[in-house]
């Protein structure tokens, strides 16, 4: 980070889980203001103590937007892949780590709580914590974020033209317009991943329908639908609370119910058109999602 962005914070805290939580720097804002922005570069921490690469909290919101990369930066334990034009916005209380590359380039602004009145915070959504940290803004809405942004630098440097009461009010005014550009990008981020996640739900439901006296291979279905494992268990985790191998094995038995409650097909012959050719296996398999035996299920229907 730059000379003025967050490095020097005091020594924080140690919450129940062993992870330090750092204040916002209030000391080496310029004028003493709640916010801070300036340019990222290398070998900054937060703090002595706390290596920007190891696991750690912030009490205050970081949003950063890189002109160069890859980075790969971690929120909450979840990686996330950063490029040229990308931002990042992390948020009060969650936990995050740098990575060591030094590639941490372009400008990153820090705000504090309650230095915007509560209908901005509201506005703006500071503590949207569904939306996602990770944002592509297109050539056009990172043109107005990167103009937005160098505005309220060149305010925030600016300490001689306005009293300092003025001049914090300029800077949250300037502060406000580029959130809400910041807000309106997430907002519309995050209906395009659930759209995305829809869509992506909707194929492996449909491929599992076809495929799953045969398939029954997360793996498989990922490849065959070309999405990585990652993104398959999102998309069918946000549709239904399941992971996707829960959703399959949930279709098996539903199919394997039917098969023992509509036709006189032997036991062995079920498990074999649910794809276990193995009548022991099949047993073992419907027992553990049913707690019942294959024998056992039928009798009770009988």
């Amino acid at each position: 980070m730059a000379d003025r962005s967050p490095q020097g914070v005091g020594r924080g805290s140690t919450d129940g889980d062993g992870i330090r939580t750092f204040p916002f720097p209030t000391e080496l804002a310029v004028g003493g203001v709640g916010m801070q922005v300036g340019a990222m570069g290398e070998d900054r921490t937060w703090h002595a103590d706390a290596p920007l690469d190891r696991v750690h909290r912030i009490d205050f919101h970081v949003v950063m937007l890189f002109t160069e990369g890859p980075v790969r930066h971690m929120i909450d334990f979840a990686e996330y892949e950063v490029g040229a034009g990308d931002v990042l916005w992390i948020r009060p209380g969650q936990v995050h780590r740098f990575s060591r590359t030094s590639r941490y380039r372009g400008t990153v602004l820090t705000m504090q709580p309650g230095f915007l009145p509560r209908a901005t915070v509201e506005a703006t959504g500071l503590y949207r914590y569904d939306l996602p940290p990770l944002l592509h803004p297109d050539p056009a809405q990172l043109a107005a974020l990167e103009n937005s942004l160098a505005q309220l630098g060149r305010e925030y440097e600016d300490t001689s033209t306005l009293p300092l009461s003025l001049h914090t009010a300029v800077l949250r005014h300037s502060l406000t317009a580029f959130l809400l550009r910041l807000a309106h990008l997430a907002a519309s981020s995050a209906e395009a991943n659930r759209s995305q996640a829809d869509t992506t739900f909707t194929l492996f439901r449909d491929a599992v329908e076809r495929g799953f006296p045969t398939n029954h291979s997360v793996n498989a279905y990922a490849d065959a639908l070309g999405y990585s494992r990652r993104t398959l268990v999102r998309a069918v985790r946000a549709a239904t609370g399941q992971t996707p191998k829960g959703f399959i094995d949930k279709r098996v038995v539903l199919e394997a119910k039917r098969l023992l409650a509509h036709t006189d097909m032997p036991i062995g012959r079920v498990g074999a058109a649910i794809g276990f050719p193995d009548a022991a296996n099949f047993s073992k398999y419907f027992q553990l999602h049913t707690g019942v035996t294959p024998v056992g299920f039928r009798a009770e229907l009988r």
